[in-house]
């Protein structure tokens, strides 16, 4: 039953691995215009979230993306806070939940008449356009529906966008609606890009999304955008009581709206309108994905109201993706940034959604099982969300005598290292350092701030070491000497045609941040090496116990007593003495464990021990002070140097005891980006608040900040809802 300990305990587990997840695509989709997931794939994401948190409510946490609405705006562009939420909405992936959500409407509504406005579903990007006195002043991004960006500079560049509206309209006026790039020009686009030898772009979306955001509004121009427009943020104060009136307004005053648009009154005729809208998208001149089913009355719309991520008052009813079949001729294992091995289906080129795919990722060895594909078969492809290509599994009937079952290679494909998959996890991994596809990462992360901070050592410069054979590992900057850096050549050259090389002054510079970076203390070489689940906070734990890196290792290697068969999960746990340590548990040290047990991981740490990096606490060295003890710290919204677990370990070694709620006798509150209701109680008790660099300050130097001007304050920028 829900709220059993175990079953509880997997359920939080779940749900605070699908909240990171959605927070990177969240990143990769509303900030850096690079979609890593299909729509239909993330749609199910949050959706299992949604259900584990519904079944279990404590588990809901302020930062968690079903309590949010996109993500934070990109620092290239000044933010927008926009004057009204800019919402996202629900989605009916079937006939049935589009009727479920309609009987909702009912019920609410009772016996008054209710009319829907149906309209298209354009695949665009989100865009807010306020006028003062008619006259155009600022276009901003949706962002993360509260903050956005300004882009005024580019959507005047759009021809459709009116720089003085037709009608009369005093005062300040804000308006919405979709920022599109036809398919015409998606292809004409792509077509250039291919003759320039330059990628060509995934979707239109991504395009228009990209253009609307570029630094040279220039090249916005030569995108050739367009617009719908479909909502007016402030209806009431131009006497409108209808969505169908705002969209007549709309026309009125010179904004492109869509043509395909109807009210209807019953169920019926709103399934008529979807049934239509699929059988027209592939000859409409751009792409749809859907269409939005609105209550036409603001009055109901306000009695209705909004959750806290969507109207309850409108749904988008998404199309189901289209299919192909083709045939699977290979599945190739590629080795991602952070050592994933991902499978990657390669079959005949087939056109699906208007554009030709070759090839997909199948996610993982289970994945595989699952859906029983194999090499040789005839397979169902797909753009799952009409972006990202999908297998969705095979045709059975022709299957090929002799095809096999797939096996994922127990050896890395990229460095020959053995392969590990972490029990309990999907996914197989290579824990070398130095395998070759994990490089960069690996060695811009050892350089980074939160680890040994090697000052100016940037990924520019660590590419150009690698590509020039002088940095493999980590381990090969303590040989670097200031006479290889300054000649570095930066891949550039001067007016003359010289090459531009890195130079003296920055030489020497990075020559004395390596030389102090090799006197960091343990735990940031544990953090370094990039050891999987082990962040800052967590390795200053680890090395608080085990003192050295060679204690470490020796503990990584004595095999603990695996649970059953008579041993207690407890007994078990007693007897891995790295599973003990507070804060670390079964899984993290079974990765520690692989990453210790790979013999090339090992020889490395020798070489960083010849090279002179520190790997063990100063002897004598006594144990952090317990400077907050006494003290009560709340934690909310993401932060961005740690996982909550890892920032309340850290308090709790210095003292500190780390709550889940705010009281009036909370010391302090730490909050990340989008806290929420934490926040506001802690502002309503009068608690100081912390942002996450006063809480670094805090961690580094165990003291607290001065509280003389009052408490400390976070932007409201950083939080939702």
């Amino acid at each position: 039953m829900p709220g059993a300990p175990a079953e509880r305990n997997a359920a939080a587990t779940r749900a605070a691995a699908l909240r990171e997840e959605i927070a990177l695509h969240n990143h990769a989709y509303y900030v850096l215009d690079a979609p890593e997931l299909s729509d239909a794939a993330y749609d199910a994401l949050v959706r299992e979230l949604g259900e584990i948190e519904a079944a279990y409510p404590d588990l809901i946490t302020s930062d968690s993306p079903t309590q949010r609405v996109g993500a934070a705006p990109d620092s290239q562009f000044a933010p927008v806070a926009h004057a009204h939420r800019m919402y996202s909405l629900d989605n009916a992936m079937d006939l049935g939940e589009l009727d479920s959500w309609l009987a909702r409407v009912r019920d609410a509504v009772g016996e008054r008449p209710c009319a829907y406005v149906c309209e298209l579903k354009i695949d665009g990007s989100s865009l807010s356009l306020t006028y003062g006195d008619g006259v155009l002043v600022r276009a901003a991004t949706r962002g993360d529906g509260r903050m956005g960006e300004d882009v005024t500079a580019n959507v005047r560049t759009i021809r459709d966008v009116p720089l003085r509206l037709h009608a009369e309209a005093p005062g300040t006026i804000e308006v919405r609606g979709e920022v599109y790039l036809p398919i015409a020009s998606f292809v004409r686009i792509n077509e250039q890009n291919a003759d320039a030898g330059l990628p060509p772009f995934a979707n239109p979306r991504n395009a228009a999304a990209g253009a609307v955001r570029q630094k040279d509004p220039a090249v916005t121009a030569a995108r050739d955008l367009a617009t719908f427009i479909y909502h007016v943020a402030d209806p009431r104060d131009l006497g409108l009581a209808s969505q169908s009136e705002a969209l007549g307004w709309l026309r009125t005053a010179g904004f492109h709206v869509n043509p395909d648009v109807i009210v209807c009154s019953t169920a019926e005729e709103v399934h008529e309108f979807c049934a239509s809208a699929a059988q027209k998208r592939d000859a409409l001149a751009y792409e749809i994905d859907g269409v939005v089913v609105k209550v036409n009355s603001f009055a109901l719309q306000d009695e209705l109201g909004y959750t806290a991520k969507a109207p309850r008052w409108a749904i988008a009813f998404k199309f189901p993706p289209e299919e192909k079949t083709t045939v699977l001729r290979d599945i190739r294992v590629q080795v991602g940034r952070t050592g994933a091995l991902t499978p990657l289906a390669e079959f005949d080129p087939v056109t699906v959604s208007g554009s030709t795919i070759a090839r997909a990722t199948l996610h993982n060895a289970d994945e595989i099982a699952r859906k029983d594909v194999r090499i040789g078969d005839t397979i169902i492809v797909r753009k799952a969300g009409d972006v990202i290509p999908e297998v969705v599994g095979p045709v059975l009937g022709i299957r090929p005598q002799g095809a096999e079952p797939w096996r994922m290679p127990v050896r890395c494909p990229s460095c020959g290292d053995e392969a590990w998959r972490p029990e309990g996890e999907a996914v197989t991994r290579c824990v070398n350092v130095a395998c070759p596809a994990q490089r960069l990462e690996r060695l811009e992360h050892w350089a980074g701030r939160g680890a040994m901070d090697i000052d100016g050592m940037g990924a520019e410069i660590i590419a150009r070491l690698v590509e020039h054979g002088h940095v493999a590992d980590v381990s090969d900057f303590y040989l670097l000497d200031a006479q290889t850096l300054a000649s570095l050549d930066m891949g550039r050259e001067k007016k003359d045609g010289a090459p531009v090389t890195l130079g003296p002054i920055v030489a020497d510079k990075l020559v004395r941040a390596i030389d102090i970076s090799r006197e960091r203390p343990l735990a940031r070489v544990l953090f370094g090496l990039g050891i999987r689940h082990t962040g800052a906070a967590l390795a200053e734990v680890i090395a608080a116990e085990f003192r050295t890196i060679d204690a470490l290792i020796e503990a990584a290697q004595a095999a603990p007593l695996p649970a059953g068969r008579g041993v207690s999960v407890a007994a078990a746990l007693a007897s891995d003495p790295i599973a003990r340590v507070d804060g670390v548990g079964p899984a993290i040290a079974s990765s520690i464990r692989a990453f210790f047990g790979n013999p090339g991981n090992r020889a490395l740490i020798e070489r960083l021990r010849d090279r002179g990096v520190r790997l063990a606490e100063t002897e004598g060295e006594p144990a952090r002070p317990q400077t907050l003890a006494g003290l009560t710290f709340v934690l909310t919204g993401a932060l961005e140097r740690f996982t909550r677990d890892e920032a309340a370990s850290a308090l709790k070694g210095l003292g500190a005891k780390v709550s889940g709620s705010v009281s009036a006798k909370t010391s302090f509150v730490v909050a990340g980006a989008d806290a929420g209701s934490k926040y506001d109680k802690a502002i309503s008790l009068g608690v100081p608040v912390l942002d996450e660099a006063e809480l670094v300050r805090v961690l580094e130097t165990g003291e607290l900040p001065g509280t003389d001007a009052g408490p400390a304050r976070v932007s409201p920028a950083l939080r939702v809802g």
